[in-house]
């Protein structure tokens, strides 16, 4: 799925052009005809990996499971092997990865070589409680997340999964004790507060297409208030184009941004004295992955980083 968005959010962008598609099952098939609604795109055929030519290539996106290409997500390359299941295969090319979240590493994206594009849950989480934690507005501990995503952050693989009588009507929490995200989330939340944070995290799975959201429950810092929240991360994100803080009691919902490269989110006084409630949403292949991925991208070559981007969500 996200190597379908990758093809659709290109097919505006002024100054990419895809010259090589590569596929393992559907080598020697036109991409119209595995993706119909792509049969517009003038593009290559679908090639296996072995038969490729880079030779032409400047940027190259891996829309890949983990382990068919390497994950550079994890600096530490014992950790990835302990949550991810083998060893890392590419701890050389590990210490120049950078950590794609573009609203925070955009100095470090825009001088990389190779970018770790993040995973969907870290992105929705990270961008809300990051900017809060290097203010020290919230404390470290307690931090429990709960989070919603479409069928498609399964993957177009997971047949069972994605069966309608898996899937409809309910919820399904999975990962429980130990989803790959957590160790990203925490990276990033642990490199933020200069010290080691824990998380308490929850993924489901709803019956929905693509979409997600994170609900996140905060313990503030002594004397911060909600409002403190609210006007730090509205100052943080003022000038960001793709991060909305919602004005007043307005709740995300991911219906606003389905198709687009936005994170929306707004925070909201918990009934538990001290403690804050923070909702983010996104679309899980959009600012969730493809379209971060080509957000990245535009930083990375020095173009505009809203370039090929600025679809606004489908709605209703």
């Amino acid at each position: 799925y996200t190597g379908a968005e990758i093809v659709r959010l290109l097919a505006n962008h002024p100054q990419f052009r895809i010259t090589v598609m590569t596929a393992d099952r559907k080598a020697g098939e036109q991409f119209g005809s595995v993706f119909p609604h792509l049969i517009t795109q003038d593009l290559p055929n679908l090639v296996a990996i072995k038969d490729a030519d880079f030779s032409d290539v400047d940027a190259v996106f891996c829309c890949l499971p983990h382990g068919t290409t390497q994950d550079f997500r994890l600096r530490n390359i014992n950790e990835y092997a302990e949550w991810y299941g083998h060893a890392h295969r590419a701890p050389e090319l590990q210490e120049e990865a950078v950590y794609g979240l573009t609203e925070v590493l955009r100095d470090e994206i825009r001088n990389a070589r190779l970018v770790a594009n993040p995973g969907c849950y870290p992105t929705s989480i990270q961008l809300p409680l990051v900017p809060l934690i290097k203010a020290k507005l919230i404390k470290l501990s307690n931090i429990i997340i709960d989070a919603k995503s479409g069928v498609t952050g399964a993957g177009r693989g997971a047949k069972e999964a994605n069966l309608y009588t898996e899937i409809a009507e309910g919820i399904h929490a999975y990962g429980i004790k130990g989803h790959r995200h957590v160790p990203e989330v925490e990276q990033g939340l642990s490199e933020a507060a200069e010290s080691k944070v824990t998380i308490s995290f929850t993924p489901n799975l709803i019956c929905m297409k693509r979409g997600m959201q994170s609900t996140m429950f905060v313990e503030m810092a002594p004397g911060v208030t909600v409002s403190d929240l609210y006007q730090h991360l509205k100052s943080t994100y003022e000038g960001e184009e793709f991060v909305k803080l919602l004005n007043g009691s307005n709740v995300p919902h991911t219906r606003h941004v389905v198709g687009s490269n936005y994170c929306f989110m707004n925070v909201f006084e918990d009934r538990i004295p001290g403690r804050a409630i923070i909702i983010s949403v996104i679309d899980n292949l959009v600012k969730g992955a493809s379209g971060q991925a080509v957000q990245n991208l535009n930083l990375m070559m020095g173009l505009p980083e809203n370039m090929g981007l600025q679809y606004q969500p489908l709605f209703p």
